[in-house]
């Protein structure tokens, strides 16, 4: 089994698991287009050492972009900037190493997360 993405207009609207078979035979009447995506694969790498496939995992509200062949998550924060290599958002200050944090985006910190 696979995973599929309907992207319509550069969006994913949702994730099914199928068969390529059931893709290819499916009568799909709402517009927009079917694309594989790996489970496995984030910020361009495979978490079991396979291949990777469009840089990450596609998840609803997700961006196809064609051009880069890669499903990129929504920007959590304005400040935040696009990783091109993995398409991942970075925040502007690298996440500390120890206690579990949350950004805020006001004060552009790492703030505990209590």
């Amino acid at each position: 089994m696979a995973h599929f993405a309907k992207v319509k207009n550069g969006i994913v609207t949702k994730v099914i698991v199928a068969e390529q078979e059931f893709v290819d035979n499916y009568i799909d009447n709402e517009a927009g287009a079917w694309v594989q995506t790996s489970y496995n694969t984030k910020g361009g790498v495979h978490t079991l050492g396979g291949t990777p496939l469009r840089k990450n995992y596609a998840g609803k509200g997700y961006t196809y972009d064609t051009e880069r062949d890669a499903f990129i998550p929504p920007q959590p924060y304005p400040s935040w900037t696009l990783n091109e290599d993995t398409c991942l958002w970075e925040a502007p200050i690298a996440h500390p190493e120890g206690k579990a944090r949350k950004w805020n985006e006001e004060n552009q910190t790492w703030d505990l997360d209590e």
